[in-house]
């Protein structure tokens, strides 16, 4: 498609997927991630005349704001941006502290808004831009990792914010929300108990989750022409997690679903 696509969060399990389904499409992918070393070697993957890398801490404002000037500079302006950096610590409330509670906020939400503040003139400039948030189904519900689930909450929110007032501009902005995906960020769970897929099975009504693919699928969706008229949606990609709760449905009529 020969646009120049933004993508945060570039190394983890679903961002390395994001920017290969990206460069598969065509396009020019601006990979944006802390690990300066991981992104040298996703470049080399993907292929380094497709894909920039971008290193850089999404808590610095400026420092984002420079970065991503400087590579847009070289590749020309961003078309679509995927808003996917993202992280947790706190498992419940007990176990959250202040600074951890800011971390999870600074990282989550507030780098989020850095990353759009830096593309945000040039959309509205040229008229023309997708906006993608990768959320999370924490934000519609509560399923642990407070901090977390309030940033991903507040995300949802901003989407809202960036469809009605970006609009005007013919800027569209969405936001996908996964649930469980089997990425590399889960290993600590597995670690403790091996089971742990197997025993969420019963809650998601497909009895299945999300795989990396299924996530880009749902963004490039959005990020298309196809969804030219989509903007403000907060769609979940958690095998209808969000639809409702199965067992307790049972439990209230006394009747198997």
């Amino acid at each position: 498609m020969n646009r120049v696509v933004l993508v945060t969060g570039a190394c983890g399990g679903i961002g390395s997927v994001l920017c290969k389904r990206f460069v598969q499409e065509g396009d020019k992918v601006l990979a944006l991630d802390i690990d300066a070393a991981a992104l040298k070697a996703l470049a080399a993957q993907l292929g380094e005349t497709q894909v920039t890398p971008v290193a850089v801490d999404l808590g610095d404002a400026a420092a984002v704001q420079q970065a991503v000037q400087a590579a847009a500079g070289v590749s020309g302006p961003v078309d679509v941006l995927v808003a996917n950096a993202g992280a947790a610590e706190g498992l419940t409330l007990a176990r959250t502290d202040a600074a951890s509670w800011q971390r999870d906020i600074h990282l989550n939400l507030n780098g989020t808004y850095h990353t759009v503040e830096a593309i945000r003139p040039s959309m509205i400039e040229r008229e023309q831009g997708s906006i993608v948030l990768i959320g999370s189904v924490n934000g519609m519900a509560a399923l642990g990792h407070p901090a977390y689930s309030a940033a991903k909450a507040g995300l949802i929110s901003y989407t809202k914010s960036l469809a009605i007032e970006l609009g005007r501009y013919g800027i569209r902005a969405n936001i996908v929300c996964p649930g469980t995906v089997k990425t590399q960020a889960w290993q600590a769970r597995v670690d403790k108990n091996p089971q742990v897929f197997e025993d969420l099975k019963k809650w998601y009504p497909l009895r299945d989750f999300a795989t990396p693919d299924d996530i880009a699928d749902a963004v490039l969706f959005l990020a298309s022409a196809m969804a030219r008229v989509i903007t403000g949606v907060a769609l979940p990609v958690d095998g209808g997690l969000m639809a409702g709760n199965r067992l307790m449905a049972e439990e209230l009529t006394l009747e198997s679903l």
